[in-house]
């Protein structure tokens, strides 16, 4: 089966005065005219947001200048710009009603066609389209150059959304005659629309060069949508060609791209946590030196109350000592939550600044070895650079996720709300998540779902659990491997849900070390003795789930991890 590319539809909508002052200056000296001859101050500031190309501002004072339009002049114009200011917001059918009401000044005709062929394209109305960017280009007699690679480029959209193939792309090799090489987005955005016209026609041959081609450019391009759409493009080509690594490749380009911006959101996200704690925590140390000065102070006013009794001061010292033995309770409470708090954070730090440290410097490294290839043309060596950053990547992506994850946790900010939900639709929507990448790695994957259940548990905090196994499931994989799911019930209270691989297996020391995590909190964890932050996360999320953890491993032939959830009886 063939699996058609996301044809990447990019409208060139050059929002230039030029395209609409082509005849005698038209439309700038019509609204100068208007502000000068009524000297009203709406119209005046329509005309001068216009003119400095704000937008916003000239949509709102034009709307209010078409209700006091008392002159065709006015109207016509008015109109005009308010169409076009609503054009470049976006709603397109208050901007056709405004081009609409236009009268039939011819000085405002190829305003009017220029405007309708890309409103009607936005609208998806593609024979309408058709006819006004036809129109516009047989009567446009202007030298820019810019509008008519825009008209150009539109009218082999609309062509193309008709599958008159044809006549897309003799519009579209228009365009480029027009187009200068060193307009790089113009001409790798034209360029996959050409190949998208052949490979809707199932010419590969001509297609795929030219998809090529533009996710070459894109790579020197810093626009991380077109490096998304143009590494995506060429994972599914891949994938149609049977040629599954490469694909694999490419997705994971795609999600490098798509994921850069929300990875340095979330470090920086969790920057602003770790600040939030450490204040927090000052807060507290303030709250229990406040506390402090409060308790001497009442016991200074029992020693001076005490004057006036000695039975008055006893029961006065008495239930003063009371209270001080009260609080130094919570204050010896406080300093070993205090205690536990920062363990937690110089854990969290010690994630990030150990294991980041390390994929940074492997990243930064390839990167230094990506440009050294470049430079020589080193077609090899730039895409095993760029394989294995990808890998470091996705390793980092991992990483982050987890200690966001334990962060919000650990933080009581991670929504957790327990409910009635069947096992086997959390399981699948989890497990088509992991298709491609299972598929990739020649890895099969088994499902045998003996009895559904309906379990009482967190939904997304066991998703999380879940990737994390199979994550590792994949990682140790070692080459070709198999996978089994396994749902059932094991007892009158638990269900289950087992993940069993036949990877390289867990050493008897380190699965010792696993399975006594079911007791064990963060502040108790010796890092050094190799125990990662993903186990630790999934057994706390599955302690909070009211469930269990284990493992079952041997040496060379694979690992069987289990879930056990508490059953919802009907």
């Amino acid at each position: 089966m063939k699996y058609y590319l996301k044809i990447s539809v990019i409208f060139f909508v050059f929002f230039e005065i030029s395209i609409f002052s082509q005849k005698t200056n038209s439309l700038l000296n019509i609204g100068n005219s208007i502000c000068l001859d009524s000297k009203n101050e709406v119209f005046c500031k329509a005309v001068e947001f216009y003119n400095n190309k704000q937008y916003d501002s000239c949509y709102v004072y034009s709307t209010e200048a078409l209700d006091l339009s008392k002159t065709i002049k006015e109207q016509d114009f008015f109109n005009c710009i308010n169409g076009y200011c609503a054009f470049v917001k976006g709603f397109n059918k208050k901007s056709l009603l405004n081009i609409n009401n236009i009268s039939g000044d011819e000085k405002y005709s190829q305003i009017k066609k220029y405007l309708l062929g890309n409103i009607y394209l936005n609208l998806k109305k593609y024979d309408k389209a058709i006819t006004n960017i036809e129109s516009w280009i047989s009567k446009d007699s202007s030298v820019n150059i810019q509008s008519r690679k825009t008209m150009f480029h539109n009218l082999a959209l609309s062509y193309m959304h008709k599958k008159d193939y044809v006549k897309a792309k003799k519009y579209f090799d228009k365009e480029l005659s027009l187009l200068d090489r060193k307009d790089t987005l113009s001409f790798i955005r034209a360029k996959m629309d050409l190949a998208n016209v052949y490979y809707e026609q199932y010419l590969d041959d001509e297609a795929i060069p030219l998809f090529k081609e533009s996710y070459d450019l894109s790579k020197n391009y810093s626009n991380l949508t077109l490096k998304q759409n143009t590494a995506q493009n060429m994972a599914v080509i891949e994938r149609n060609r049977k040629r599954y690594k490469e694909s694999v490749d490419y997705y994971r380009e795609f999600i490098k791209w798509k994921d850069s911006l929300s990875n340095r959101d979330r470090i920086l996200e969790l920057a602003e946590r770790t600040k939030e704690l450490a204040v927090a925590q000052k807060d507290k140390e303030i709250a229990i030196q406040e506390s402090k000065i409060k308790q001497k102070e009442a016991v200074q006013r029992g020693l001076l109350f005490g004057a006036s009794g000695l039975l008055l001061f006893i029961g006065a010292l008495g239930f003063f000592y009371s209270k001080l033995k009260k609080q130094n309770t919570l204050i010896t409470q406080q300093k070993e939550d205090l205690a536990i708090a920062n363990k937690t954070k110089n854990y969290l730090f010690s994630v990030v600044s150990h294991d980041l440290r390390s994929p940074m410097n492997t990243i930064k490294y390839q990167h230094e070895q990506l440009k050294k290839h470049i430079a020589d043309n080193n077609l090899e060596g730039i895409k095993e650079a760029n394989n294995t950053a990808i890998t470091v990547t996705e390793s980092t992506s991992h990483l982050l996720n987890n200690v966001l994850h334990w962060s919000l946790e650990q933080s009581n900010q991670m929504v957790f709300a327990q409910k009635s939900y069947p096992l086997k639709p959390i399981v699948e929507h989890v497990l088509y998540d992991y298709e491609n990448l299972i598929e990739a790695n020649a890895i099969a994957i088994s499902t045998n779902y003996i009895q559904n259940s309906i379990v009482n548990a967190d939904r997304e905090s066991i998703k999380i659990v879940l990737r994390n196994l199979l994550d590792n499931a994949v990682k140790y994989m070692n080459g070709v491997g198999k996978i089994t799911v396994e749902i059932g019930i094991d007892s009158e209270d638990y269900s289950y849900v087992s993940i069993q691989d036949t990877g390289i297996g867990i050493s008897e020391d380190r699965l010792e070390k696993i399975n006594a995590l079911k007791g064990v909190s963060i502040d108790k964890i010796d890092r050094s003795e190799g125990v990662g932050l993903g186990l630790i996360l999934c057994q706390t999320l599955v302690k909070k789930n009211n469930g269990i953890l284990s493992f079952d491993s041997q040496v060379g032939k694979g690992t069987k991890v289990t879930i056990q959830l508490p059953v919802v009886n009907e």
